[in-house]
């Protein structure tokens, strides 16, 4: 690695490929990657090596760690891609005006809730508010109030109910 830092010595590199990149493929395997893919990540890690030689330090790490620390990084990003596919198809242009029809019973649907929800008794519709106006969980809202869990979940599922049942 140090003739590869210093030297750009493509011997050198090629010894490092030849005994890295068949390992860094069989660990990328391991960790749920099908062949093609982990070939490819090990060509892209062993790539990074070559152009990112001049950080590597021998003081801070072995030249094995060096290298499965960039493989390992490129795994996570690669199981990011995976949990986070891209949208086929991206709309352009302006969305399509709504039906009037559609818009006057959102207006209502919205006026019939807000009069349902200042029904409500006041600590439930504190709750209400945190858990979906705030996003909170009920173990933040717990944590927050300083109410115990069971009694915000009963208050929520009381809460929704009423909405539900002034909804309908």
């Amino acid at each position: 690695m140090i003739r590869i830092r210093d030297h750009k010595d493509r011997a050198a590199f090629a010894e490092l490929f030849g005994h890295f990149a068949p390992r860094i493929k069989g660990f990328l395997m391991k960790s749920g990657a099908d062949a093609s893919l982990a070939e490819e990540c090990a060509q892209d890690v062993m790539a990074t090596c070559w152009h990112k030689a001049g950080m590597f330090d021998a003081s801070r790490a072995s030249v094995a760690t060096w290298i499965f620390t960039i493989a390992r990084n490129r795994r996570i990003d690669i199981l990011r891609r995976q949990r986070r596919p891209e949208p086929d198809d991206l709309p352009w242009g302006p969305e399509a005006e709504p039906d009037q029809e559609d818009v006057v019973a959102l207006q209502q649907d919205t006026e019939l809730l807000g009069k349902a929800l200042a029904d409500l008794p006041e600590a439930q519709k504190e709750l209400i508010k945190l858990a979906y106006f705030g996003e909170l969980t009920h173990s933040e809202i717990a944590s927050e109030t300083g109410l115990p869990l069971g009694t915000i979940k009963s208050r929520l599922r009381l809460a929704l109910e009423r909405l539900r049942h002034a909804m309908t």
